[in-house]
């Protein structure tokens, strides 16, 4: 078992409720949340959690709605960095702090309730050393004033923690796209700045599986790219819709070539683009005078997140 230290007495910072020791899946913690402790629903009260693309697809289903209808209604998006790629977290209820899953028994969702959910108080680090080209999965244990589950007569490993809390499948669907945020953060400067129709590719591919396949079902999609016919039938299946985001991402962000492109795809788009200029040189010349042009309403202007092949 690895264990490693990080001195942070001169932090100028208020103190993170997380353990500034790393440790492996062998490490034994004490604790165990159950109904009736006296913090009952507190972690619930005043949340900050984010969601991975897994998370997204279990809860959608569960809700019986689509992707974009869950975004819509439970997250906000967020970004890692200044211009950067974006992630999506819980919006709490109207005017609080807290889940709006929470309810007095419990949380409503528990069966498919998000990762980070899962694993709390364990806190899953994926790290990536220079000379490393892939992540390794270390913990931190997560101590927060308010949780008296740290004081409950249970010990138990984090590997044993994880398998009671159902989170193999959980890690199996995430690993890709921790992969994802990981190559992004460590390539830097390297891969350049990416365009914002880039960024609007990113977020939709890994959030809103559901609006993605209707792109890449677009004739906008497959014009450009020669996908065969048995892997287009997988598409209906959320998680292979999900991983073949995941491919395109890295395709478009890192130059990693593993989806074809057909041979006249930029002629294509070429000449796609010459007939929307026409169309709309001759809608164009339809228009009434300047002054009878109604201006765009404010809630109609542009999305940051809404990707468009145009």
């Amino acid at each position: 078992m690895s264990s490693d230290k990080i001195d942070i007495s001169e932090s100028p910072f208020t103190p993170s409720p997380v353990l500034p020791t790393s440790f492996e899946g062998d490490k034994v913690i004490q604790f165990q949340c159950r109904k009736g402790i006296e913090c009952w629903n507190a972690c619930c009260s005043n949340i900050d959690i984010m969601l991975t693309p897994y998370d997204i697809i279990r809860l959608k289903k569960r809700l019986g709605m689509t992707s974009t209808e869950f975004l819509q209604t439970y997250t906000y998006p967020f970004e890692f960095g200044r211009n950067d790629i974006a992630g999506v977290k819980y919006k709490p209820v109207e005017g609080g702090t807290a889940c709006q899953f929470m309810r007095p028994e419990g949380c409503s969702v528990y069966e498919d309730r998000p990762t980070a959910c899962r694993y709390y108080p364990v806190a899953l680090l994926s790290l990536r050393r220079a000379d490393e080209f892939t992540d390794r999965q270390q913990y931190a244990l997560v101590q927060e004033s308010h949780c008296k589950g740290h004081f409950e007569p249970r010990s138990l490993t984090v590997d044993e923690y994880r398998k009671e809390q159902g989170l193999d499948e959980y890690d199996e669907h995430g690993r890709a796209w921790r992969q994802l945020i990981l190559k992004k953060k460590s390539a830097g400067p390297t891969v350049g700045n990416a365009s914002q129709r880039s960024l609007q590719l990113f977020f939709m591919a890994c959030y809103d599986v559901d609006q993605f396949r209707e792109f890449v079902m677009s004739p906008a999609f497959q014009d450009v790219y020669d996908i065969p016919a048995e892997e287009q039938a997988k598409w209906s299946d959320d998680l292979d819709m999900m991983n073949f985001g995941f491919r395109l991402i890295r395709q478009v962000l890192f130059n990693e070539m593993t989806i074809a492109m057909r041979p006249d795809a930029m002629e294509r788009r070429l000449a796609r683009k010459k007939e929307r200029e026409a169309e709309l040189d001759r809608i164009v010349e339809k228009l009434p005078t300047e002054e009878f042009v109604k201006p765009i309403p404010e809630e109609e202007k542009y999305d940051k997140y809404k990707f468009s092949d145009s």
